[in-house]
């Protein structure tokens, strides 16, 4: 494992010339070895960020002009939607589009995300690439375990780090990944002059979590599919969304149990974020209001053996016939 390089300066050499390494907003070591880590498993040039939200703010400035329109896939996290409209008042247009179909035609950038946070849909990859505009994919949930999306016809790749890639709930972190060296060259200059860096200790984390990476993701992947299943024969549950990969389920309860539900379980902790070693649980209309079923729940199916979380998962359930007795 690379150390930690906590270093804010380094010196010149013995010419005055500046090294590899000036002053850490720049660049420092441990960023730049995990950089190079993630580079390779997507097959392009990754740059940190402080946050996911960081490196959508860096393909916002780098991609976007006054006028440019953003077609974001409905259902996406919110997040996104929120950081991207934040840019409207200097003339960015955002728009939502259903990315199971063809992009609006007079968009700039055709951002998808697959599969999304949290509805699960996951994008037309001939539509986005027949799209003139410039492709950038959120894979946050798929991570290059499963989806390269260069390869796939994405120009950007947007990865809120945070989640699966550091994968235990205890690092804040972004990453862009492209082919093109000049958009890489440009996200780079405004990481820079936005301050926009990461910190080594994230850095760090990111290395860590990539070496149990696939290992993880498998098994998120295999328990998923079997809670997915067990949760669409239960008489509670009015419907379930599974992509197939992956941790993460969204499934729908009655309106009035969905608060019974999400505070009624022991293991399966109830809080935001998704992606880590431990199982998590929310309503997200308390976050996102009428864009998401007010009965949706989202699972972030963590490590923990399947039996224990579907017990979890029956106790929790059973309180919506207390709550309707």
């Amino acid at each position: 494992m690379e150390p930690v390089d906590r270093s804010t300066a380094w010196p010149y050499d013995e010419r005055g010339e500046p090294g590899p390494y000036v002053y850490s907003r720049f660049a420092h070591p441990t960023g730049a070895a995990a950089e190079a880590e993630l580079g390779a498993l997507e097959g392009g040039r990754a740059l940190l960020f402080a946050s996911g939200t960081a490196a959508v703010t860096a393909c916002v400035h780098t991609l976007c002009l006054p006028g440019s329109t953003i077609a974001m896939a409905e259902g996406a996290y919110y997040g996104t939607l929120v950081a991207l409209r934040e840019f409207e008042p200097w003339g960015l247009r955002v728009v939502v589009f259903d990315q199971r179909g063809d992009p609006p035609p007079d968009a700039d950038i055709v951002w998808i995300e697959s599969p999304a946070n949290p509805l699960l849909t996951t994008p037309d990859w001939e539509a986005a690439r027949a799209h003139p505009g410039v492709v950038v994919c959120d894979a946050t949930a798929s991570t290059p375990v499963y989806l390269r999306a260069l390869d796939e016809g994405a120009a950007v790749v947007v990865h809120s780090a945070t989640k699966y890639l550091t994968g235990h709930h205890d690092t804040l972190l972004g990453a862009t990944v492209t082919r093109d060296e000049e958009t890489a060259k440009t996200l780079y200059d405004t990481r820079l002059r936005l301050g926009l860096s990461a910190s080594p200790e994230a850095a760090y984390s990111l290395l860590r979590g990539l070496q149990t990476l696939e290992v993880r993701m498998r098994r998120h992947t295999e328990t998923a599919g079997e809670l997915a299943r067990r949760l669409r024969e239960h008489p509670a549950v009015l419907g379930v969304r599974y992509p197939g990969i992956g941790g993460l389920i969204s499934f729908d309860v009655a309106d009035d149990a969905v608060r019974a539900v999400e505070t009624r379980t022991t293991v399966i902790r109830n809080q935001t974020s998704l992606g880590g070693v431990v199982s998590t649980m929310e309503s997200r209309h308390r976050w996102e209001g009428d864009r998401i079923p007010r009965g949706l729940l989202r699972l972030s199916v963590g490590l923990e053996d399947v039996e224990v979380l579907w017990a979890d998962l029956e106790q929790a359930l059973a309180a919506i016939g207390q709550t309707s007795s």
